[in-house]
């Protein structure tokens, strides 16, 4: 019997695959593959800046080939402000600043414009010659800007370097393409995952700081024989009077009675 399913996308692999492609683009398997793979990236990233530089040393490998290296860089464009999120390398880093020092290029324009931008030789292209002059200088001859599609206010895009004159084939771009497609998908749930963290990290620190404040309150209870309320506002003067966080003067207060930190307990 023919075993036909495909093996799990790997660092590395070249997504495009002669055999997947049809007559319309690439095969439900292949971006099947594609996207299971980055959401695996998410989900065994410690977090979303560790998920991005993955993201961006996977997509230099898949656009790389034997003795042909090819460079990433992720860039954040806001109002009035754009940044490498991640890179494949030092490398990609310095030919992104390069880029952000001159204020416009292909990668800039294809995060802003949400539409890819190929230069097939730095030397020849007319549209950005004093930044092509600097890039070229680098070693730099080729690049490919692809747009990140994200929800909200910010842009995104992929920024890939060759130091080739043509180093970005029809079906490289293509495949570079749908790599960006599939990325702003997993981008948006490490981004959403990130979120949940942080909402329950300061959740569960808030929780803390209630704890230790009530335990301080308990404490001047028992020492003036006053109400909750009570307790709590002459907490809060004595805080003010000393230039103090309410939490940090009721954690003061129990370590002159206990050197052990008060815990929550949350079941």
């Amino acid at each position: 019997m023919n075993d036909n399913t495909q093996a799990p996308l790997q660092p590395g692999h070249v997504i495009l695959d002669p055999m997947h492609v049809v007559a319309d683009g690439y095969s439900a398997e292949l971006l099947g593959n594609t996207a299971l793979y980055l959401q695996d990236l998410v989900l065994e990233s410690i977090d979303v800046e560790h998920f991005l530089d993955n993201l961006a040393r996977v997509a230099a490998k898949q656009l790389s080939g034997p003795g042909h290296e090819v460079f990433c860089g992720i860039t954040l464009l806001r109002p009035r402000h754009a940044e490498t999120l991640a890179s494949s390398s030092r490398a990609a880093l310095e030919l992104d600043e390069i880029q952000y020092a001159f204020g416009d290029g292909p990668c800039l324009t294809a995060a802003r414009t949400q539409a890819l931008v190929h230069v097939r030789d730095t030397r020849t292209d007319g549209r950005w010659p004093e930044y092509f002059a600097a890039v070229t200088a680098h070693g730099m001859l080729s690049i490919l800007g692809i747009p990140i599609p994200l929800e909200g206010e910010a842009d995104c895009g992929l920024n890939f370097y060759s130091d080739r004159t043509d180093g970005f084939t029809p079906d490289a771009t293509e495949a570079a393409r749908i790599f960006a497609r599939e990325a702003s998908r997993s981008l948006r749930l490490a981004v959403r995952i990130a979120y949940l963290s942080d909402k329950e990290a300061h959740l569960s620190a808030a929780l803390e700081s209630r704890t230790t404040i009530d335990l301080a309150a308990g404490i001047i209870m028992g020492q003036n024989m006053c109400s909750q309320s009570a307790a709590v506002t002459i907490l809060k003067a004595a805080a003010s009077h000393r230039n103090m966080k309410l939490r940090d003067l009721a954690r003061e207060l129990l370590s002159t009675v206990s050197d052990e930190p008060p815990v929550t307990h949350f079941d």
